[in-house]
């Protein structure tokens, strides 16, 4: 379970460091710089499994992207949690990507990506993580930079009260 965690580290460090700026296709650039990202992430104290894996599951990202599987059967679609996923990210969490999703910052799409690369992490999530894991799936899907910005301010708490 650590090292899933770490993992969770190294993307977030990857994200804050390497993804979060308006290039495109910024998670093809970062795995095409991964030796050079990799050192700097070993000097930083990760530990070479951690950063193969992080690594990994942005490439596997990037290629689900480019996919586009993931389409509901209907706009009315409700989407039922195998017991799985629920042990992986939690009732809250499932509530947050409920929300979300209520309020058009999440798609179906958007979703299923988010719920793929929950489960290649396969470990238990907190509400935290999830929502990093959120923002680095809408920063690489094209076309939800509305939604990167309001999950920014969830993570970053720059937004306190939306609704009075």
């Amino acid at each position: 379970m650590i090292i899933k965690q770490s993992v969770v580290d190294v993307l977030m460090f990857l994200f804050e460091r390497y993804l979060d700026d308006d290039e495109l296709n910024e998670t093809g650039r970062v795995t095409d710089e991964r030796d050079s990202i990799q050192i700097r992430l070993e000097e930083m104290g990760f530990h070479n499994q951690e950063i193969n894996q992080a690594f990994d599951w942005l490439e596997d990202l990037e290629n689900l992207q480019d996919k586009q599987q993931y389409l509901p059967i209907k706009k009315t679609s409700t989407r039922i949690y195998s017991d799985e996923e629920k042990k992986l990210i939690g009732i809250e969490s499932i509530g947050f990507l409920h929300f979300l999703e209520q309020t058009n910052i999440l798609t179906p799409v958007t979703r299923e990506l988010i719920l793929d690369r929950v489960a290649a992490l396969g470990t238990p999530l907190d509400a935290e993580q999830m929502k990093w894991i959120i923002m680095i799936v809408l920063h690489t899907h094209p076309g939800e930079d509305n939604a990167l910005a309001l999950m920014e301010n969830f993570i970053f708490d720059e937004v306190t009260d939306i609704i009075q």
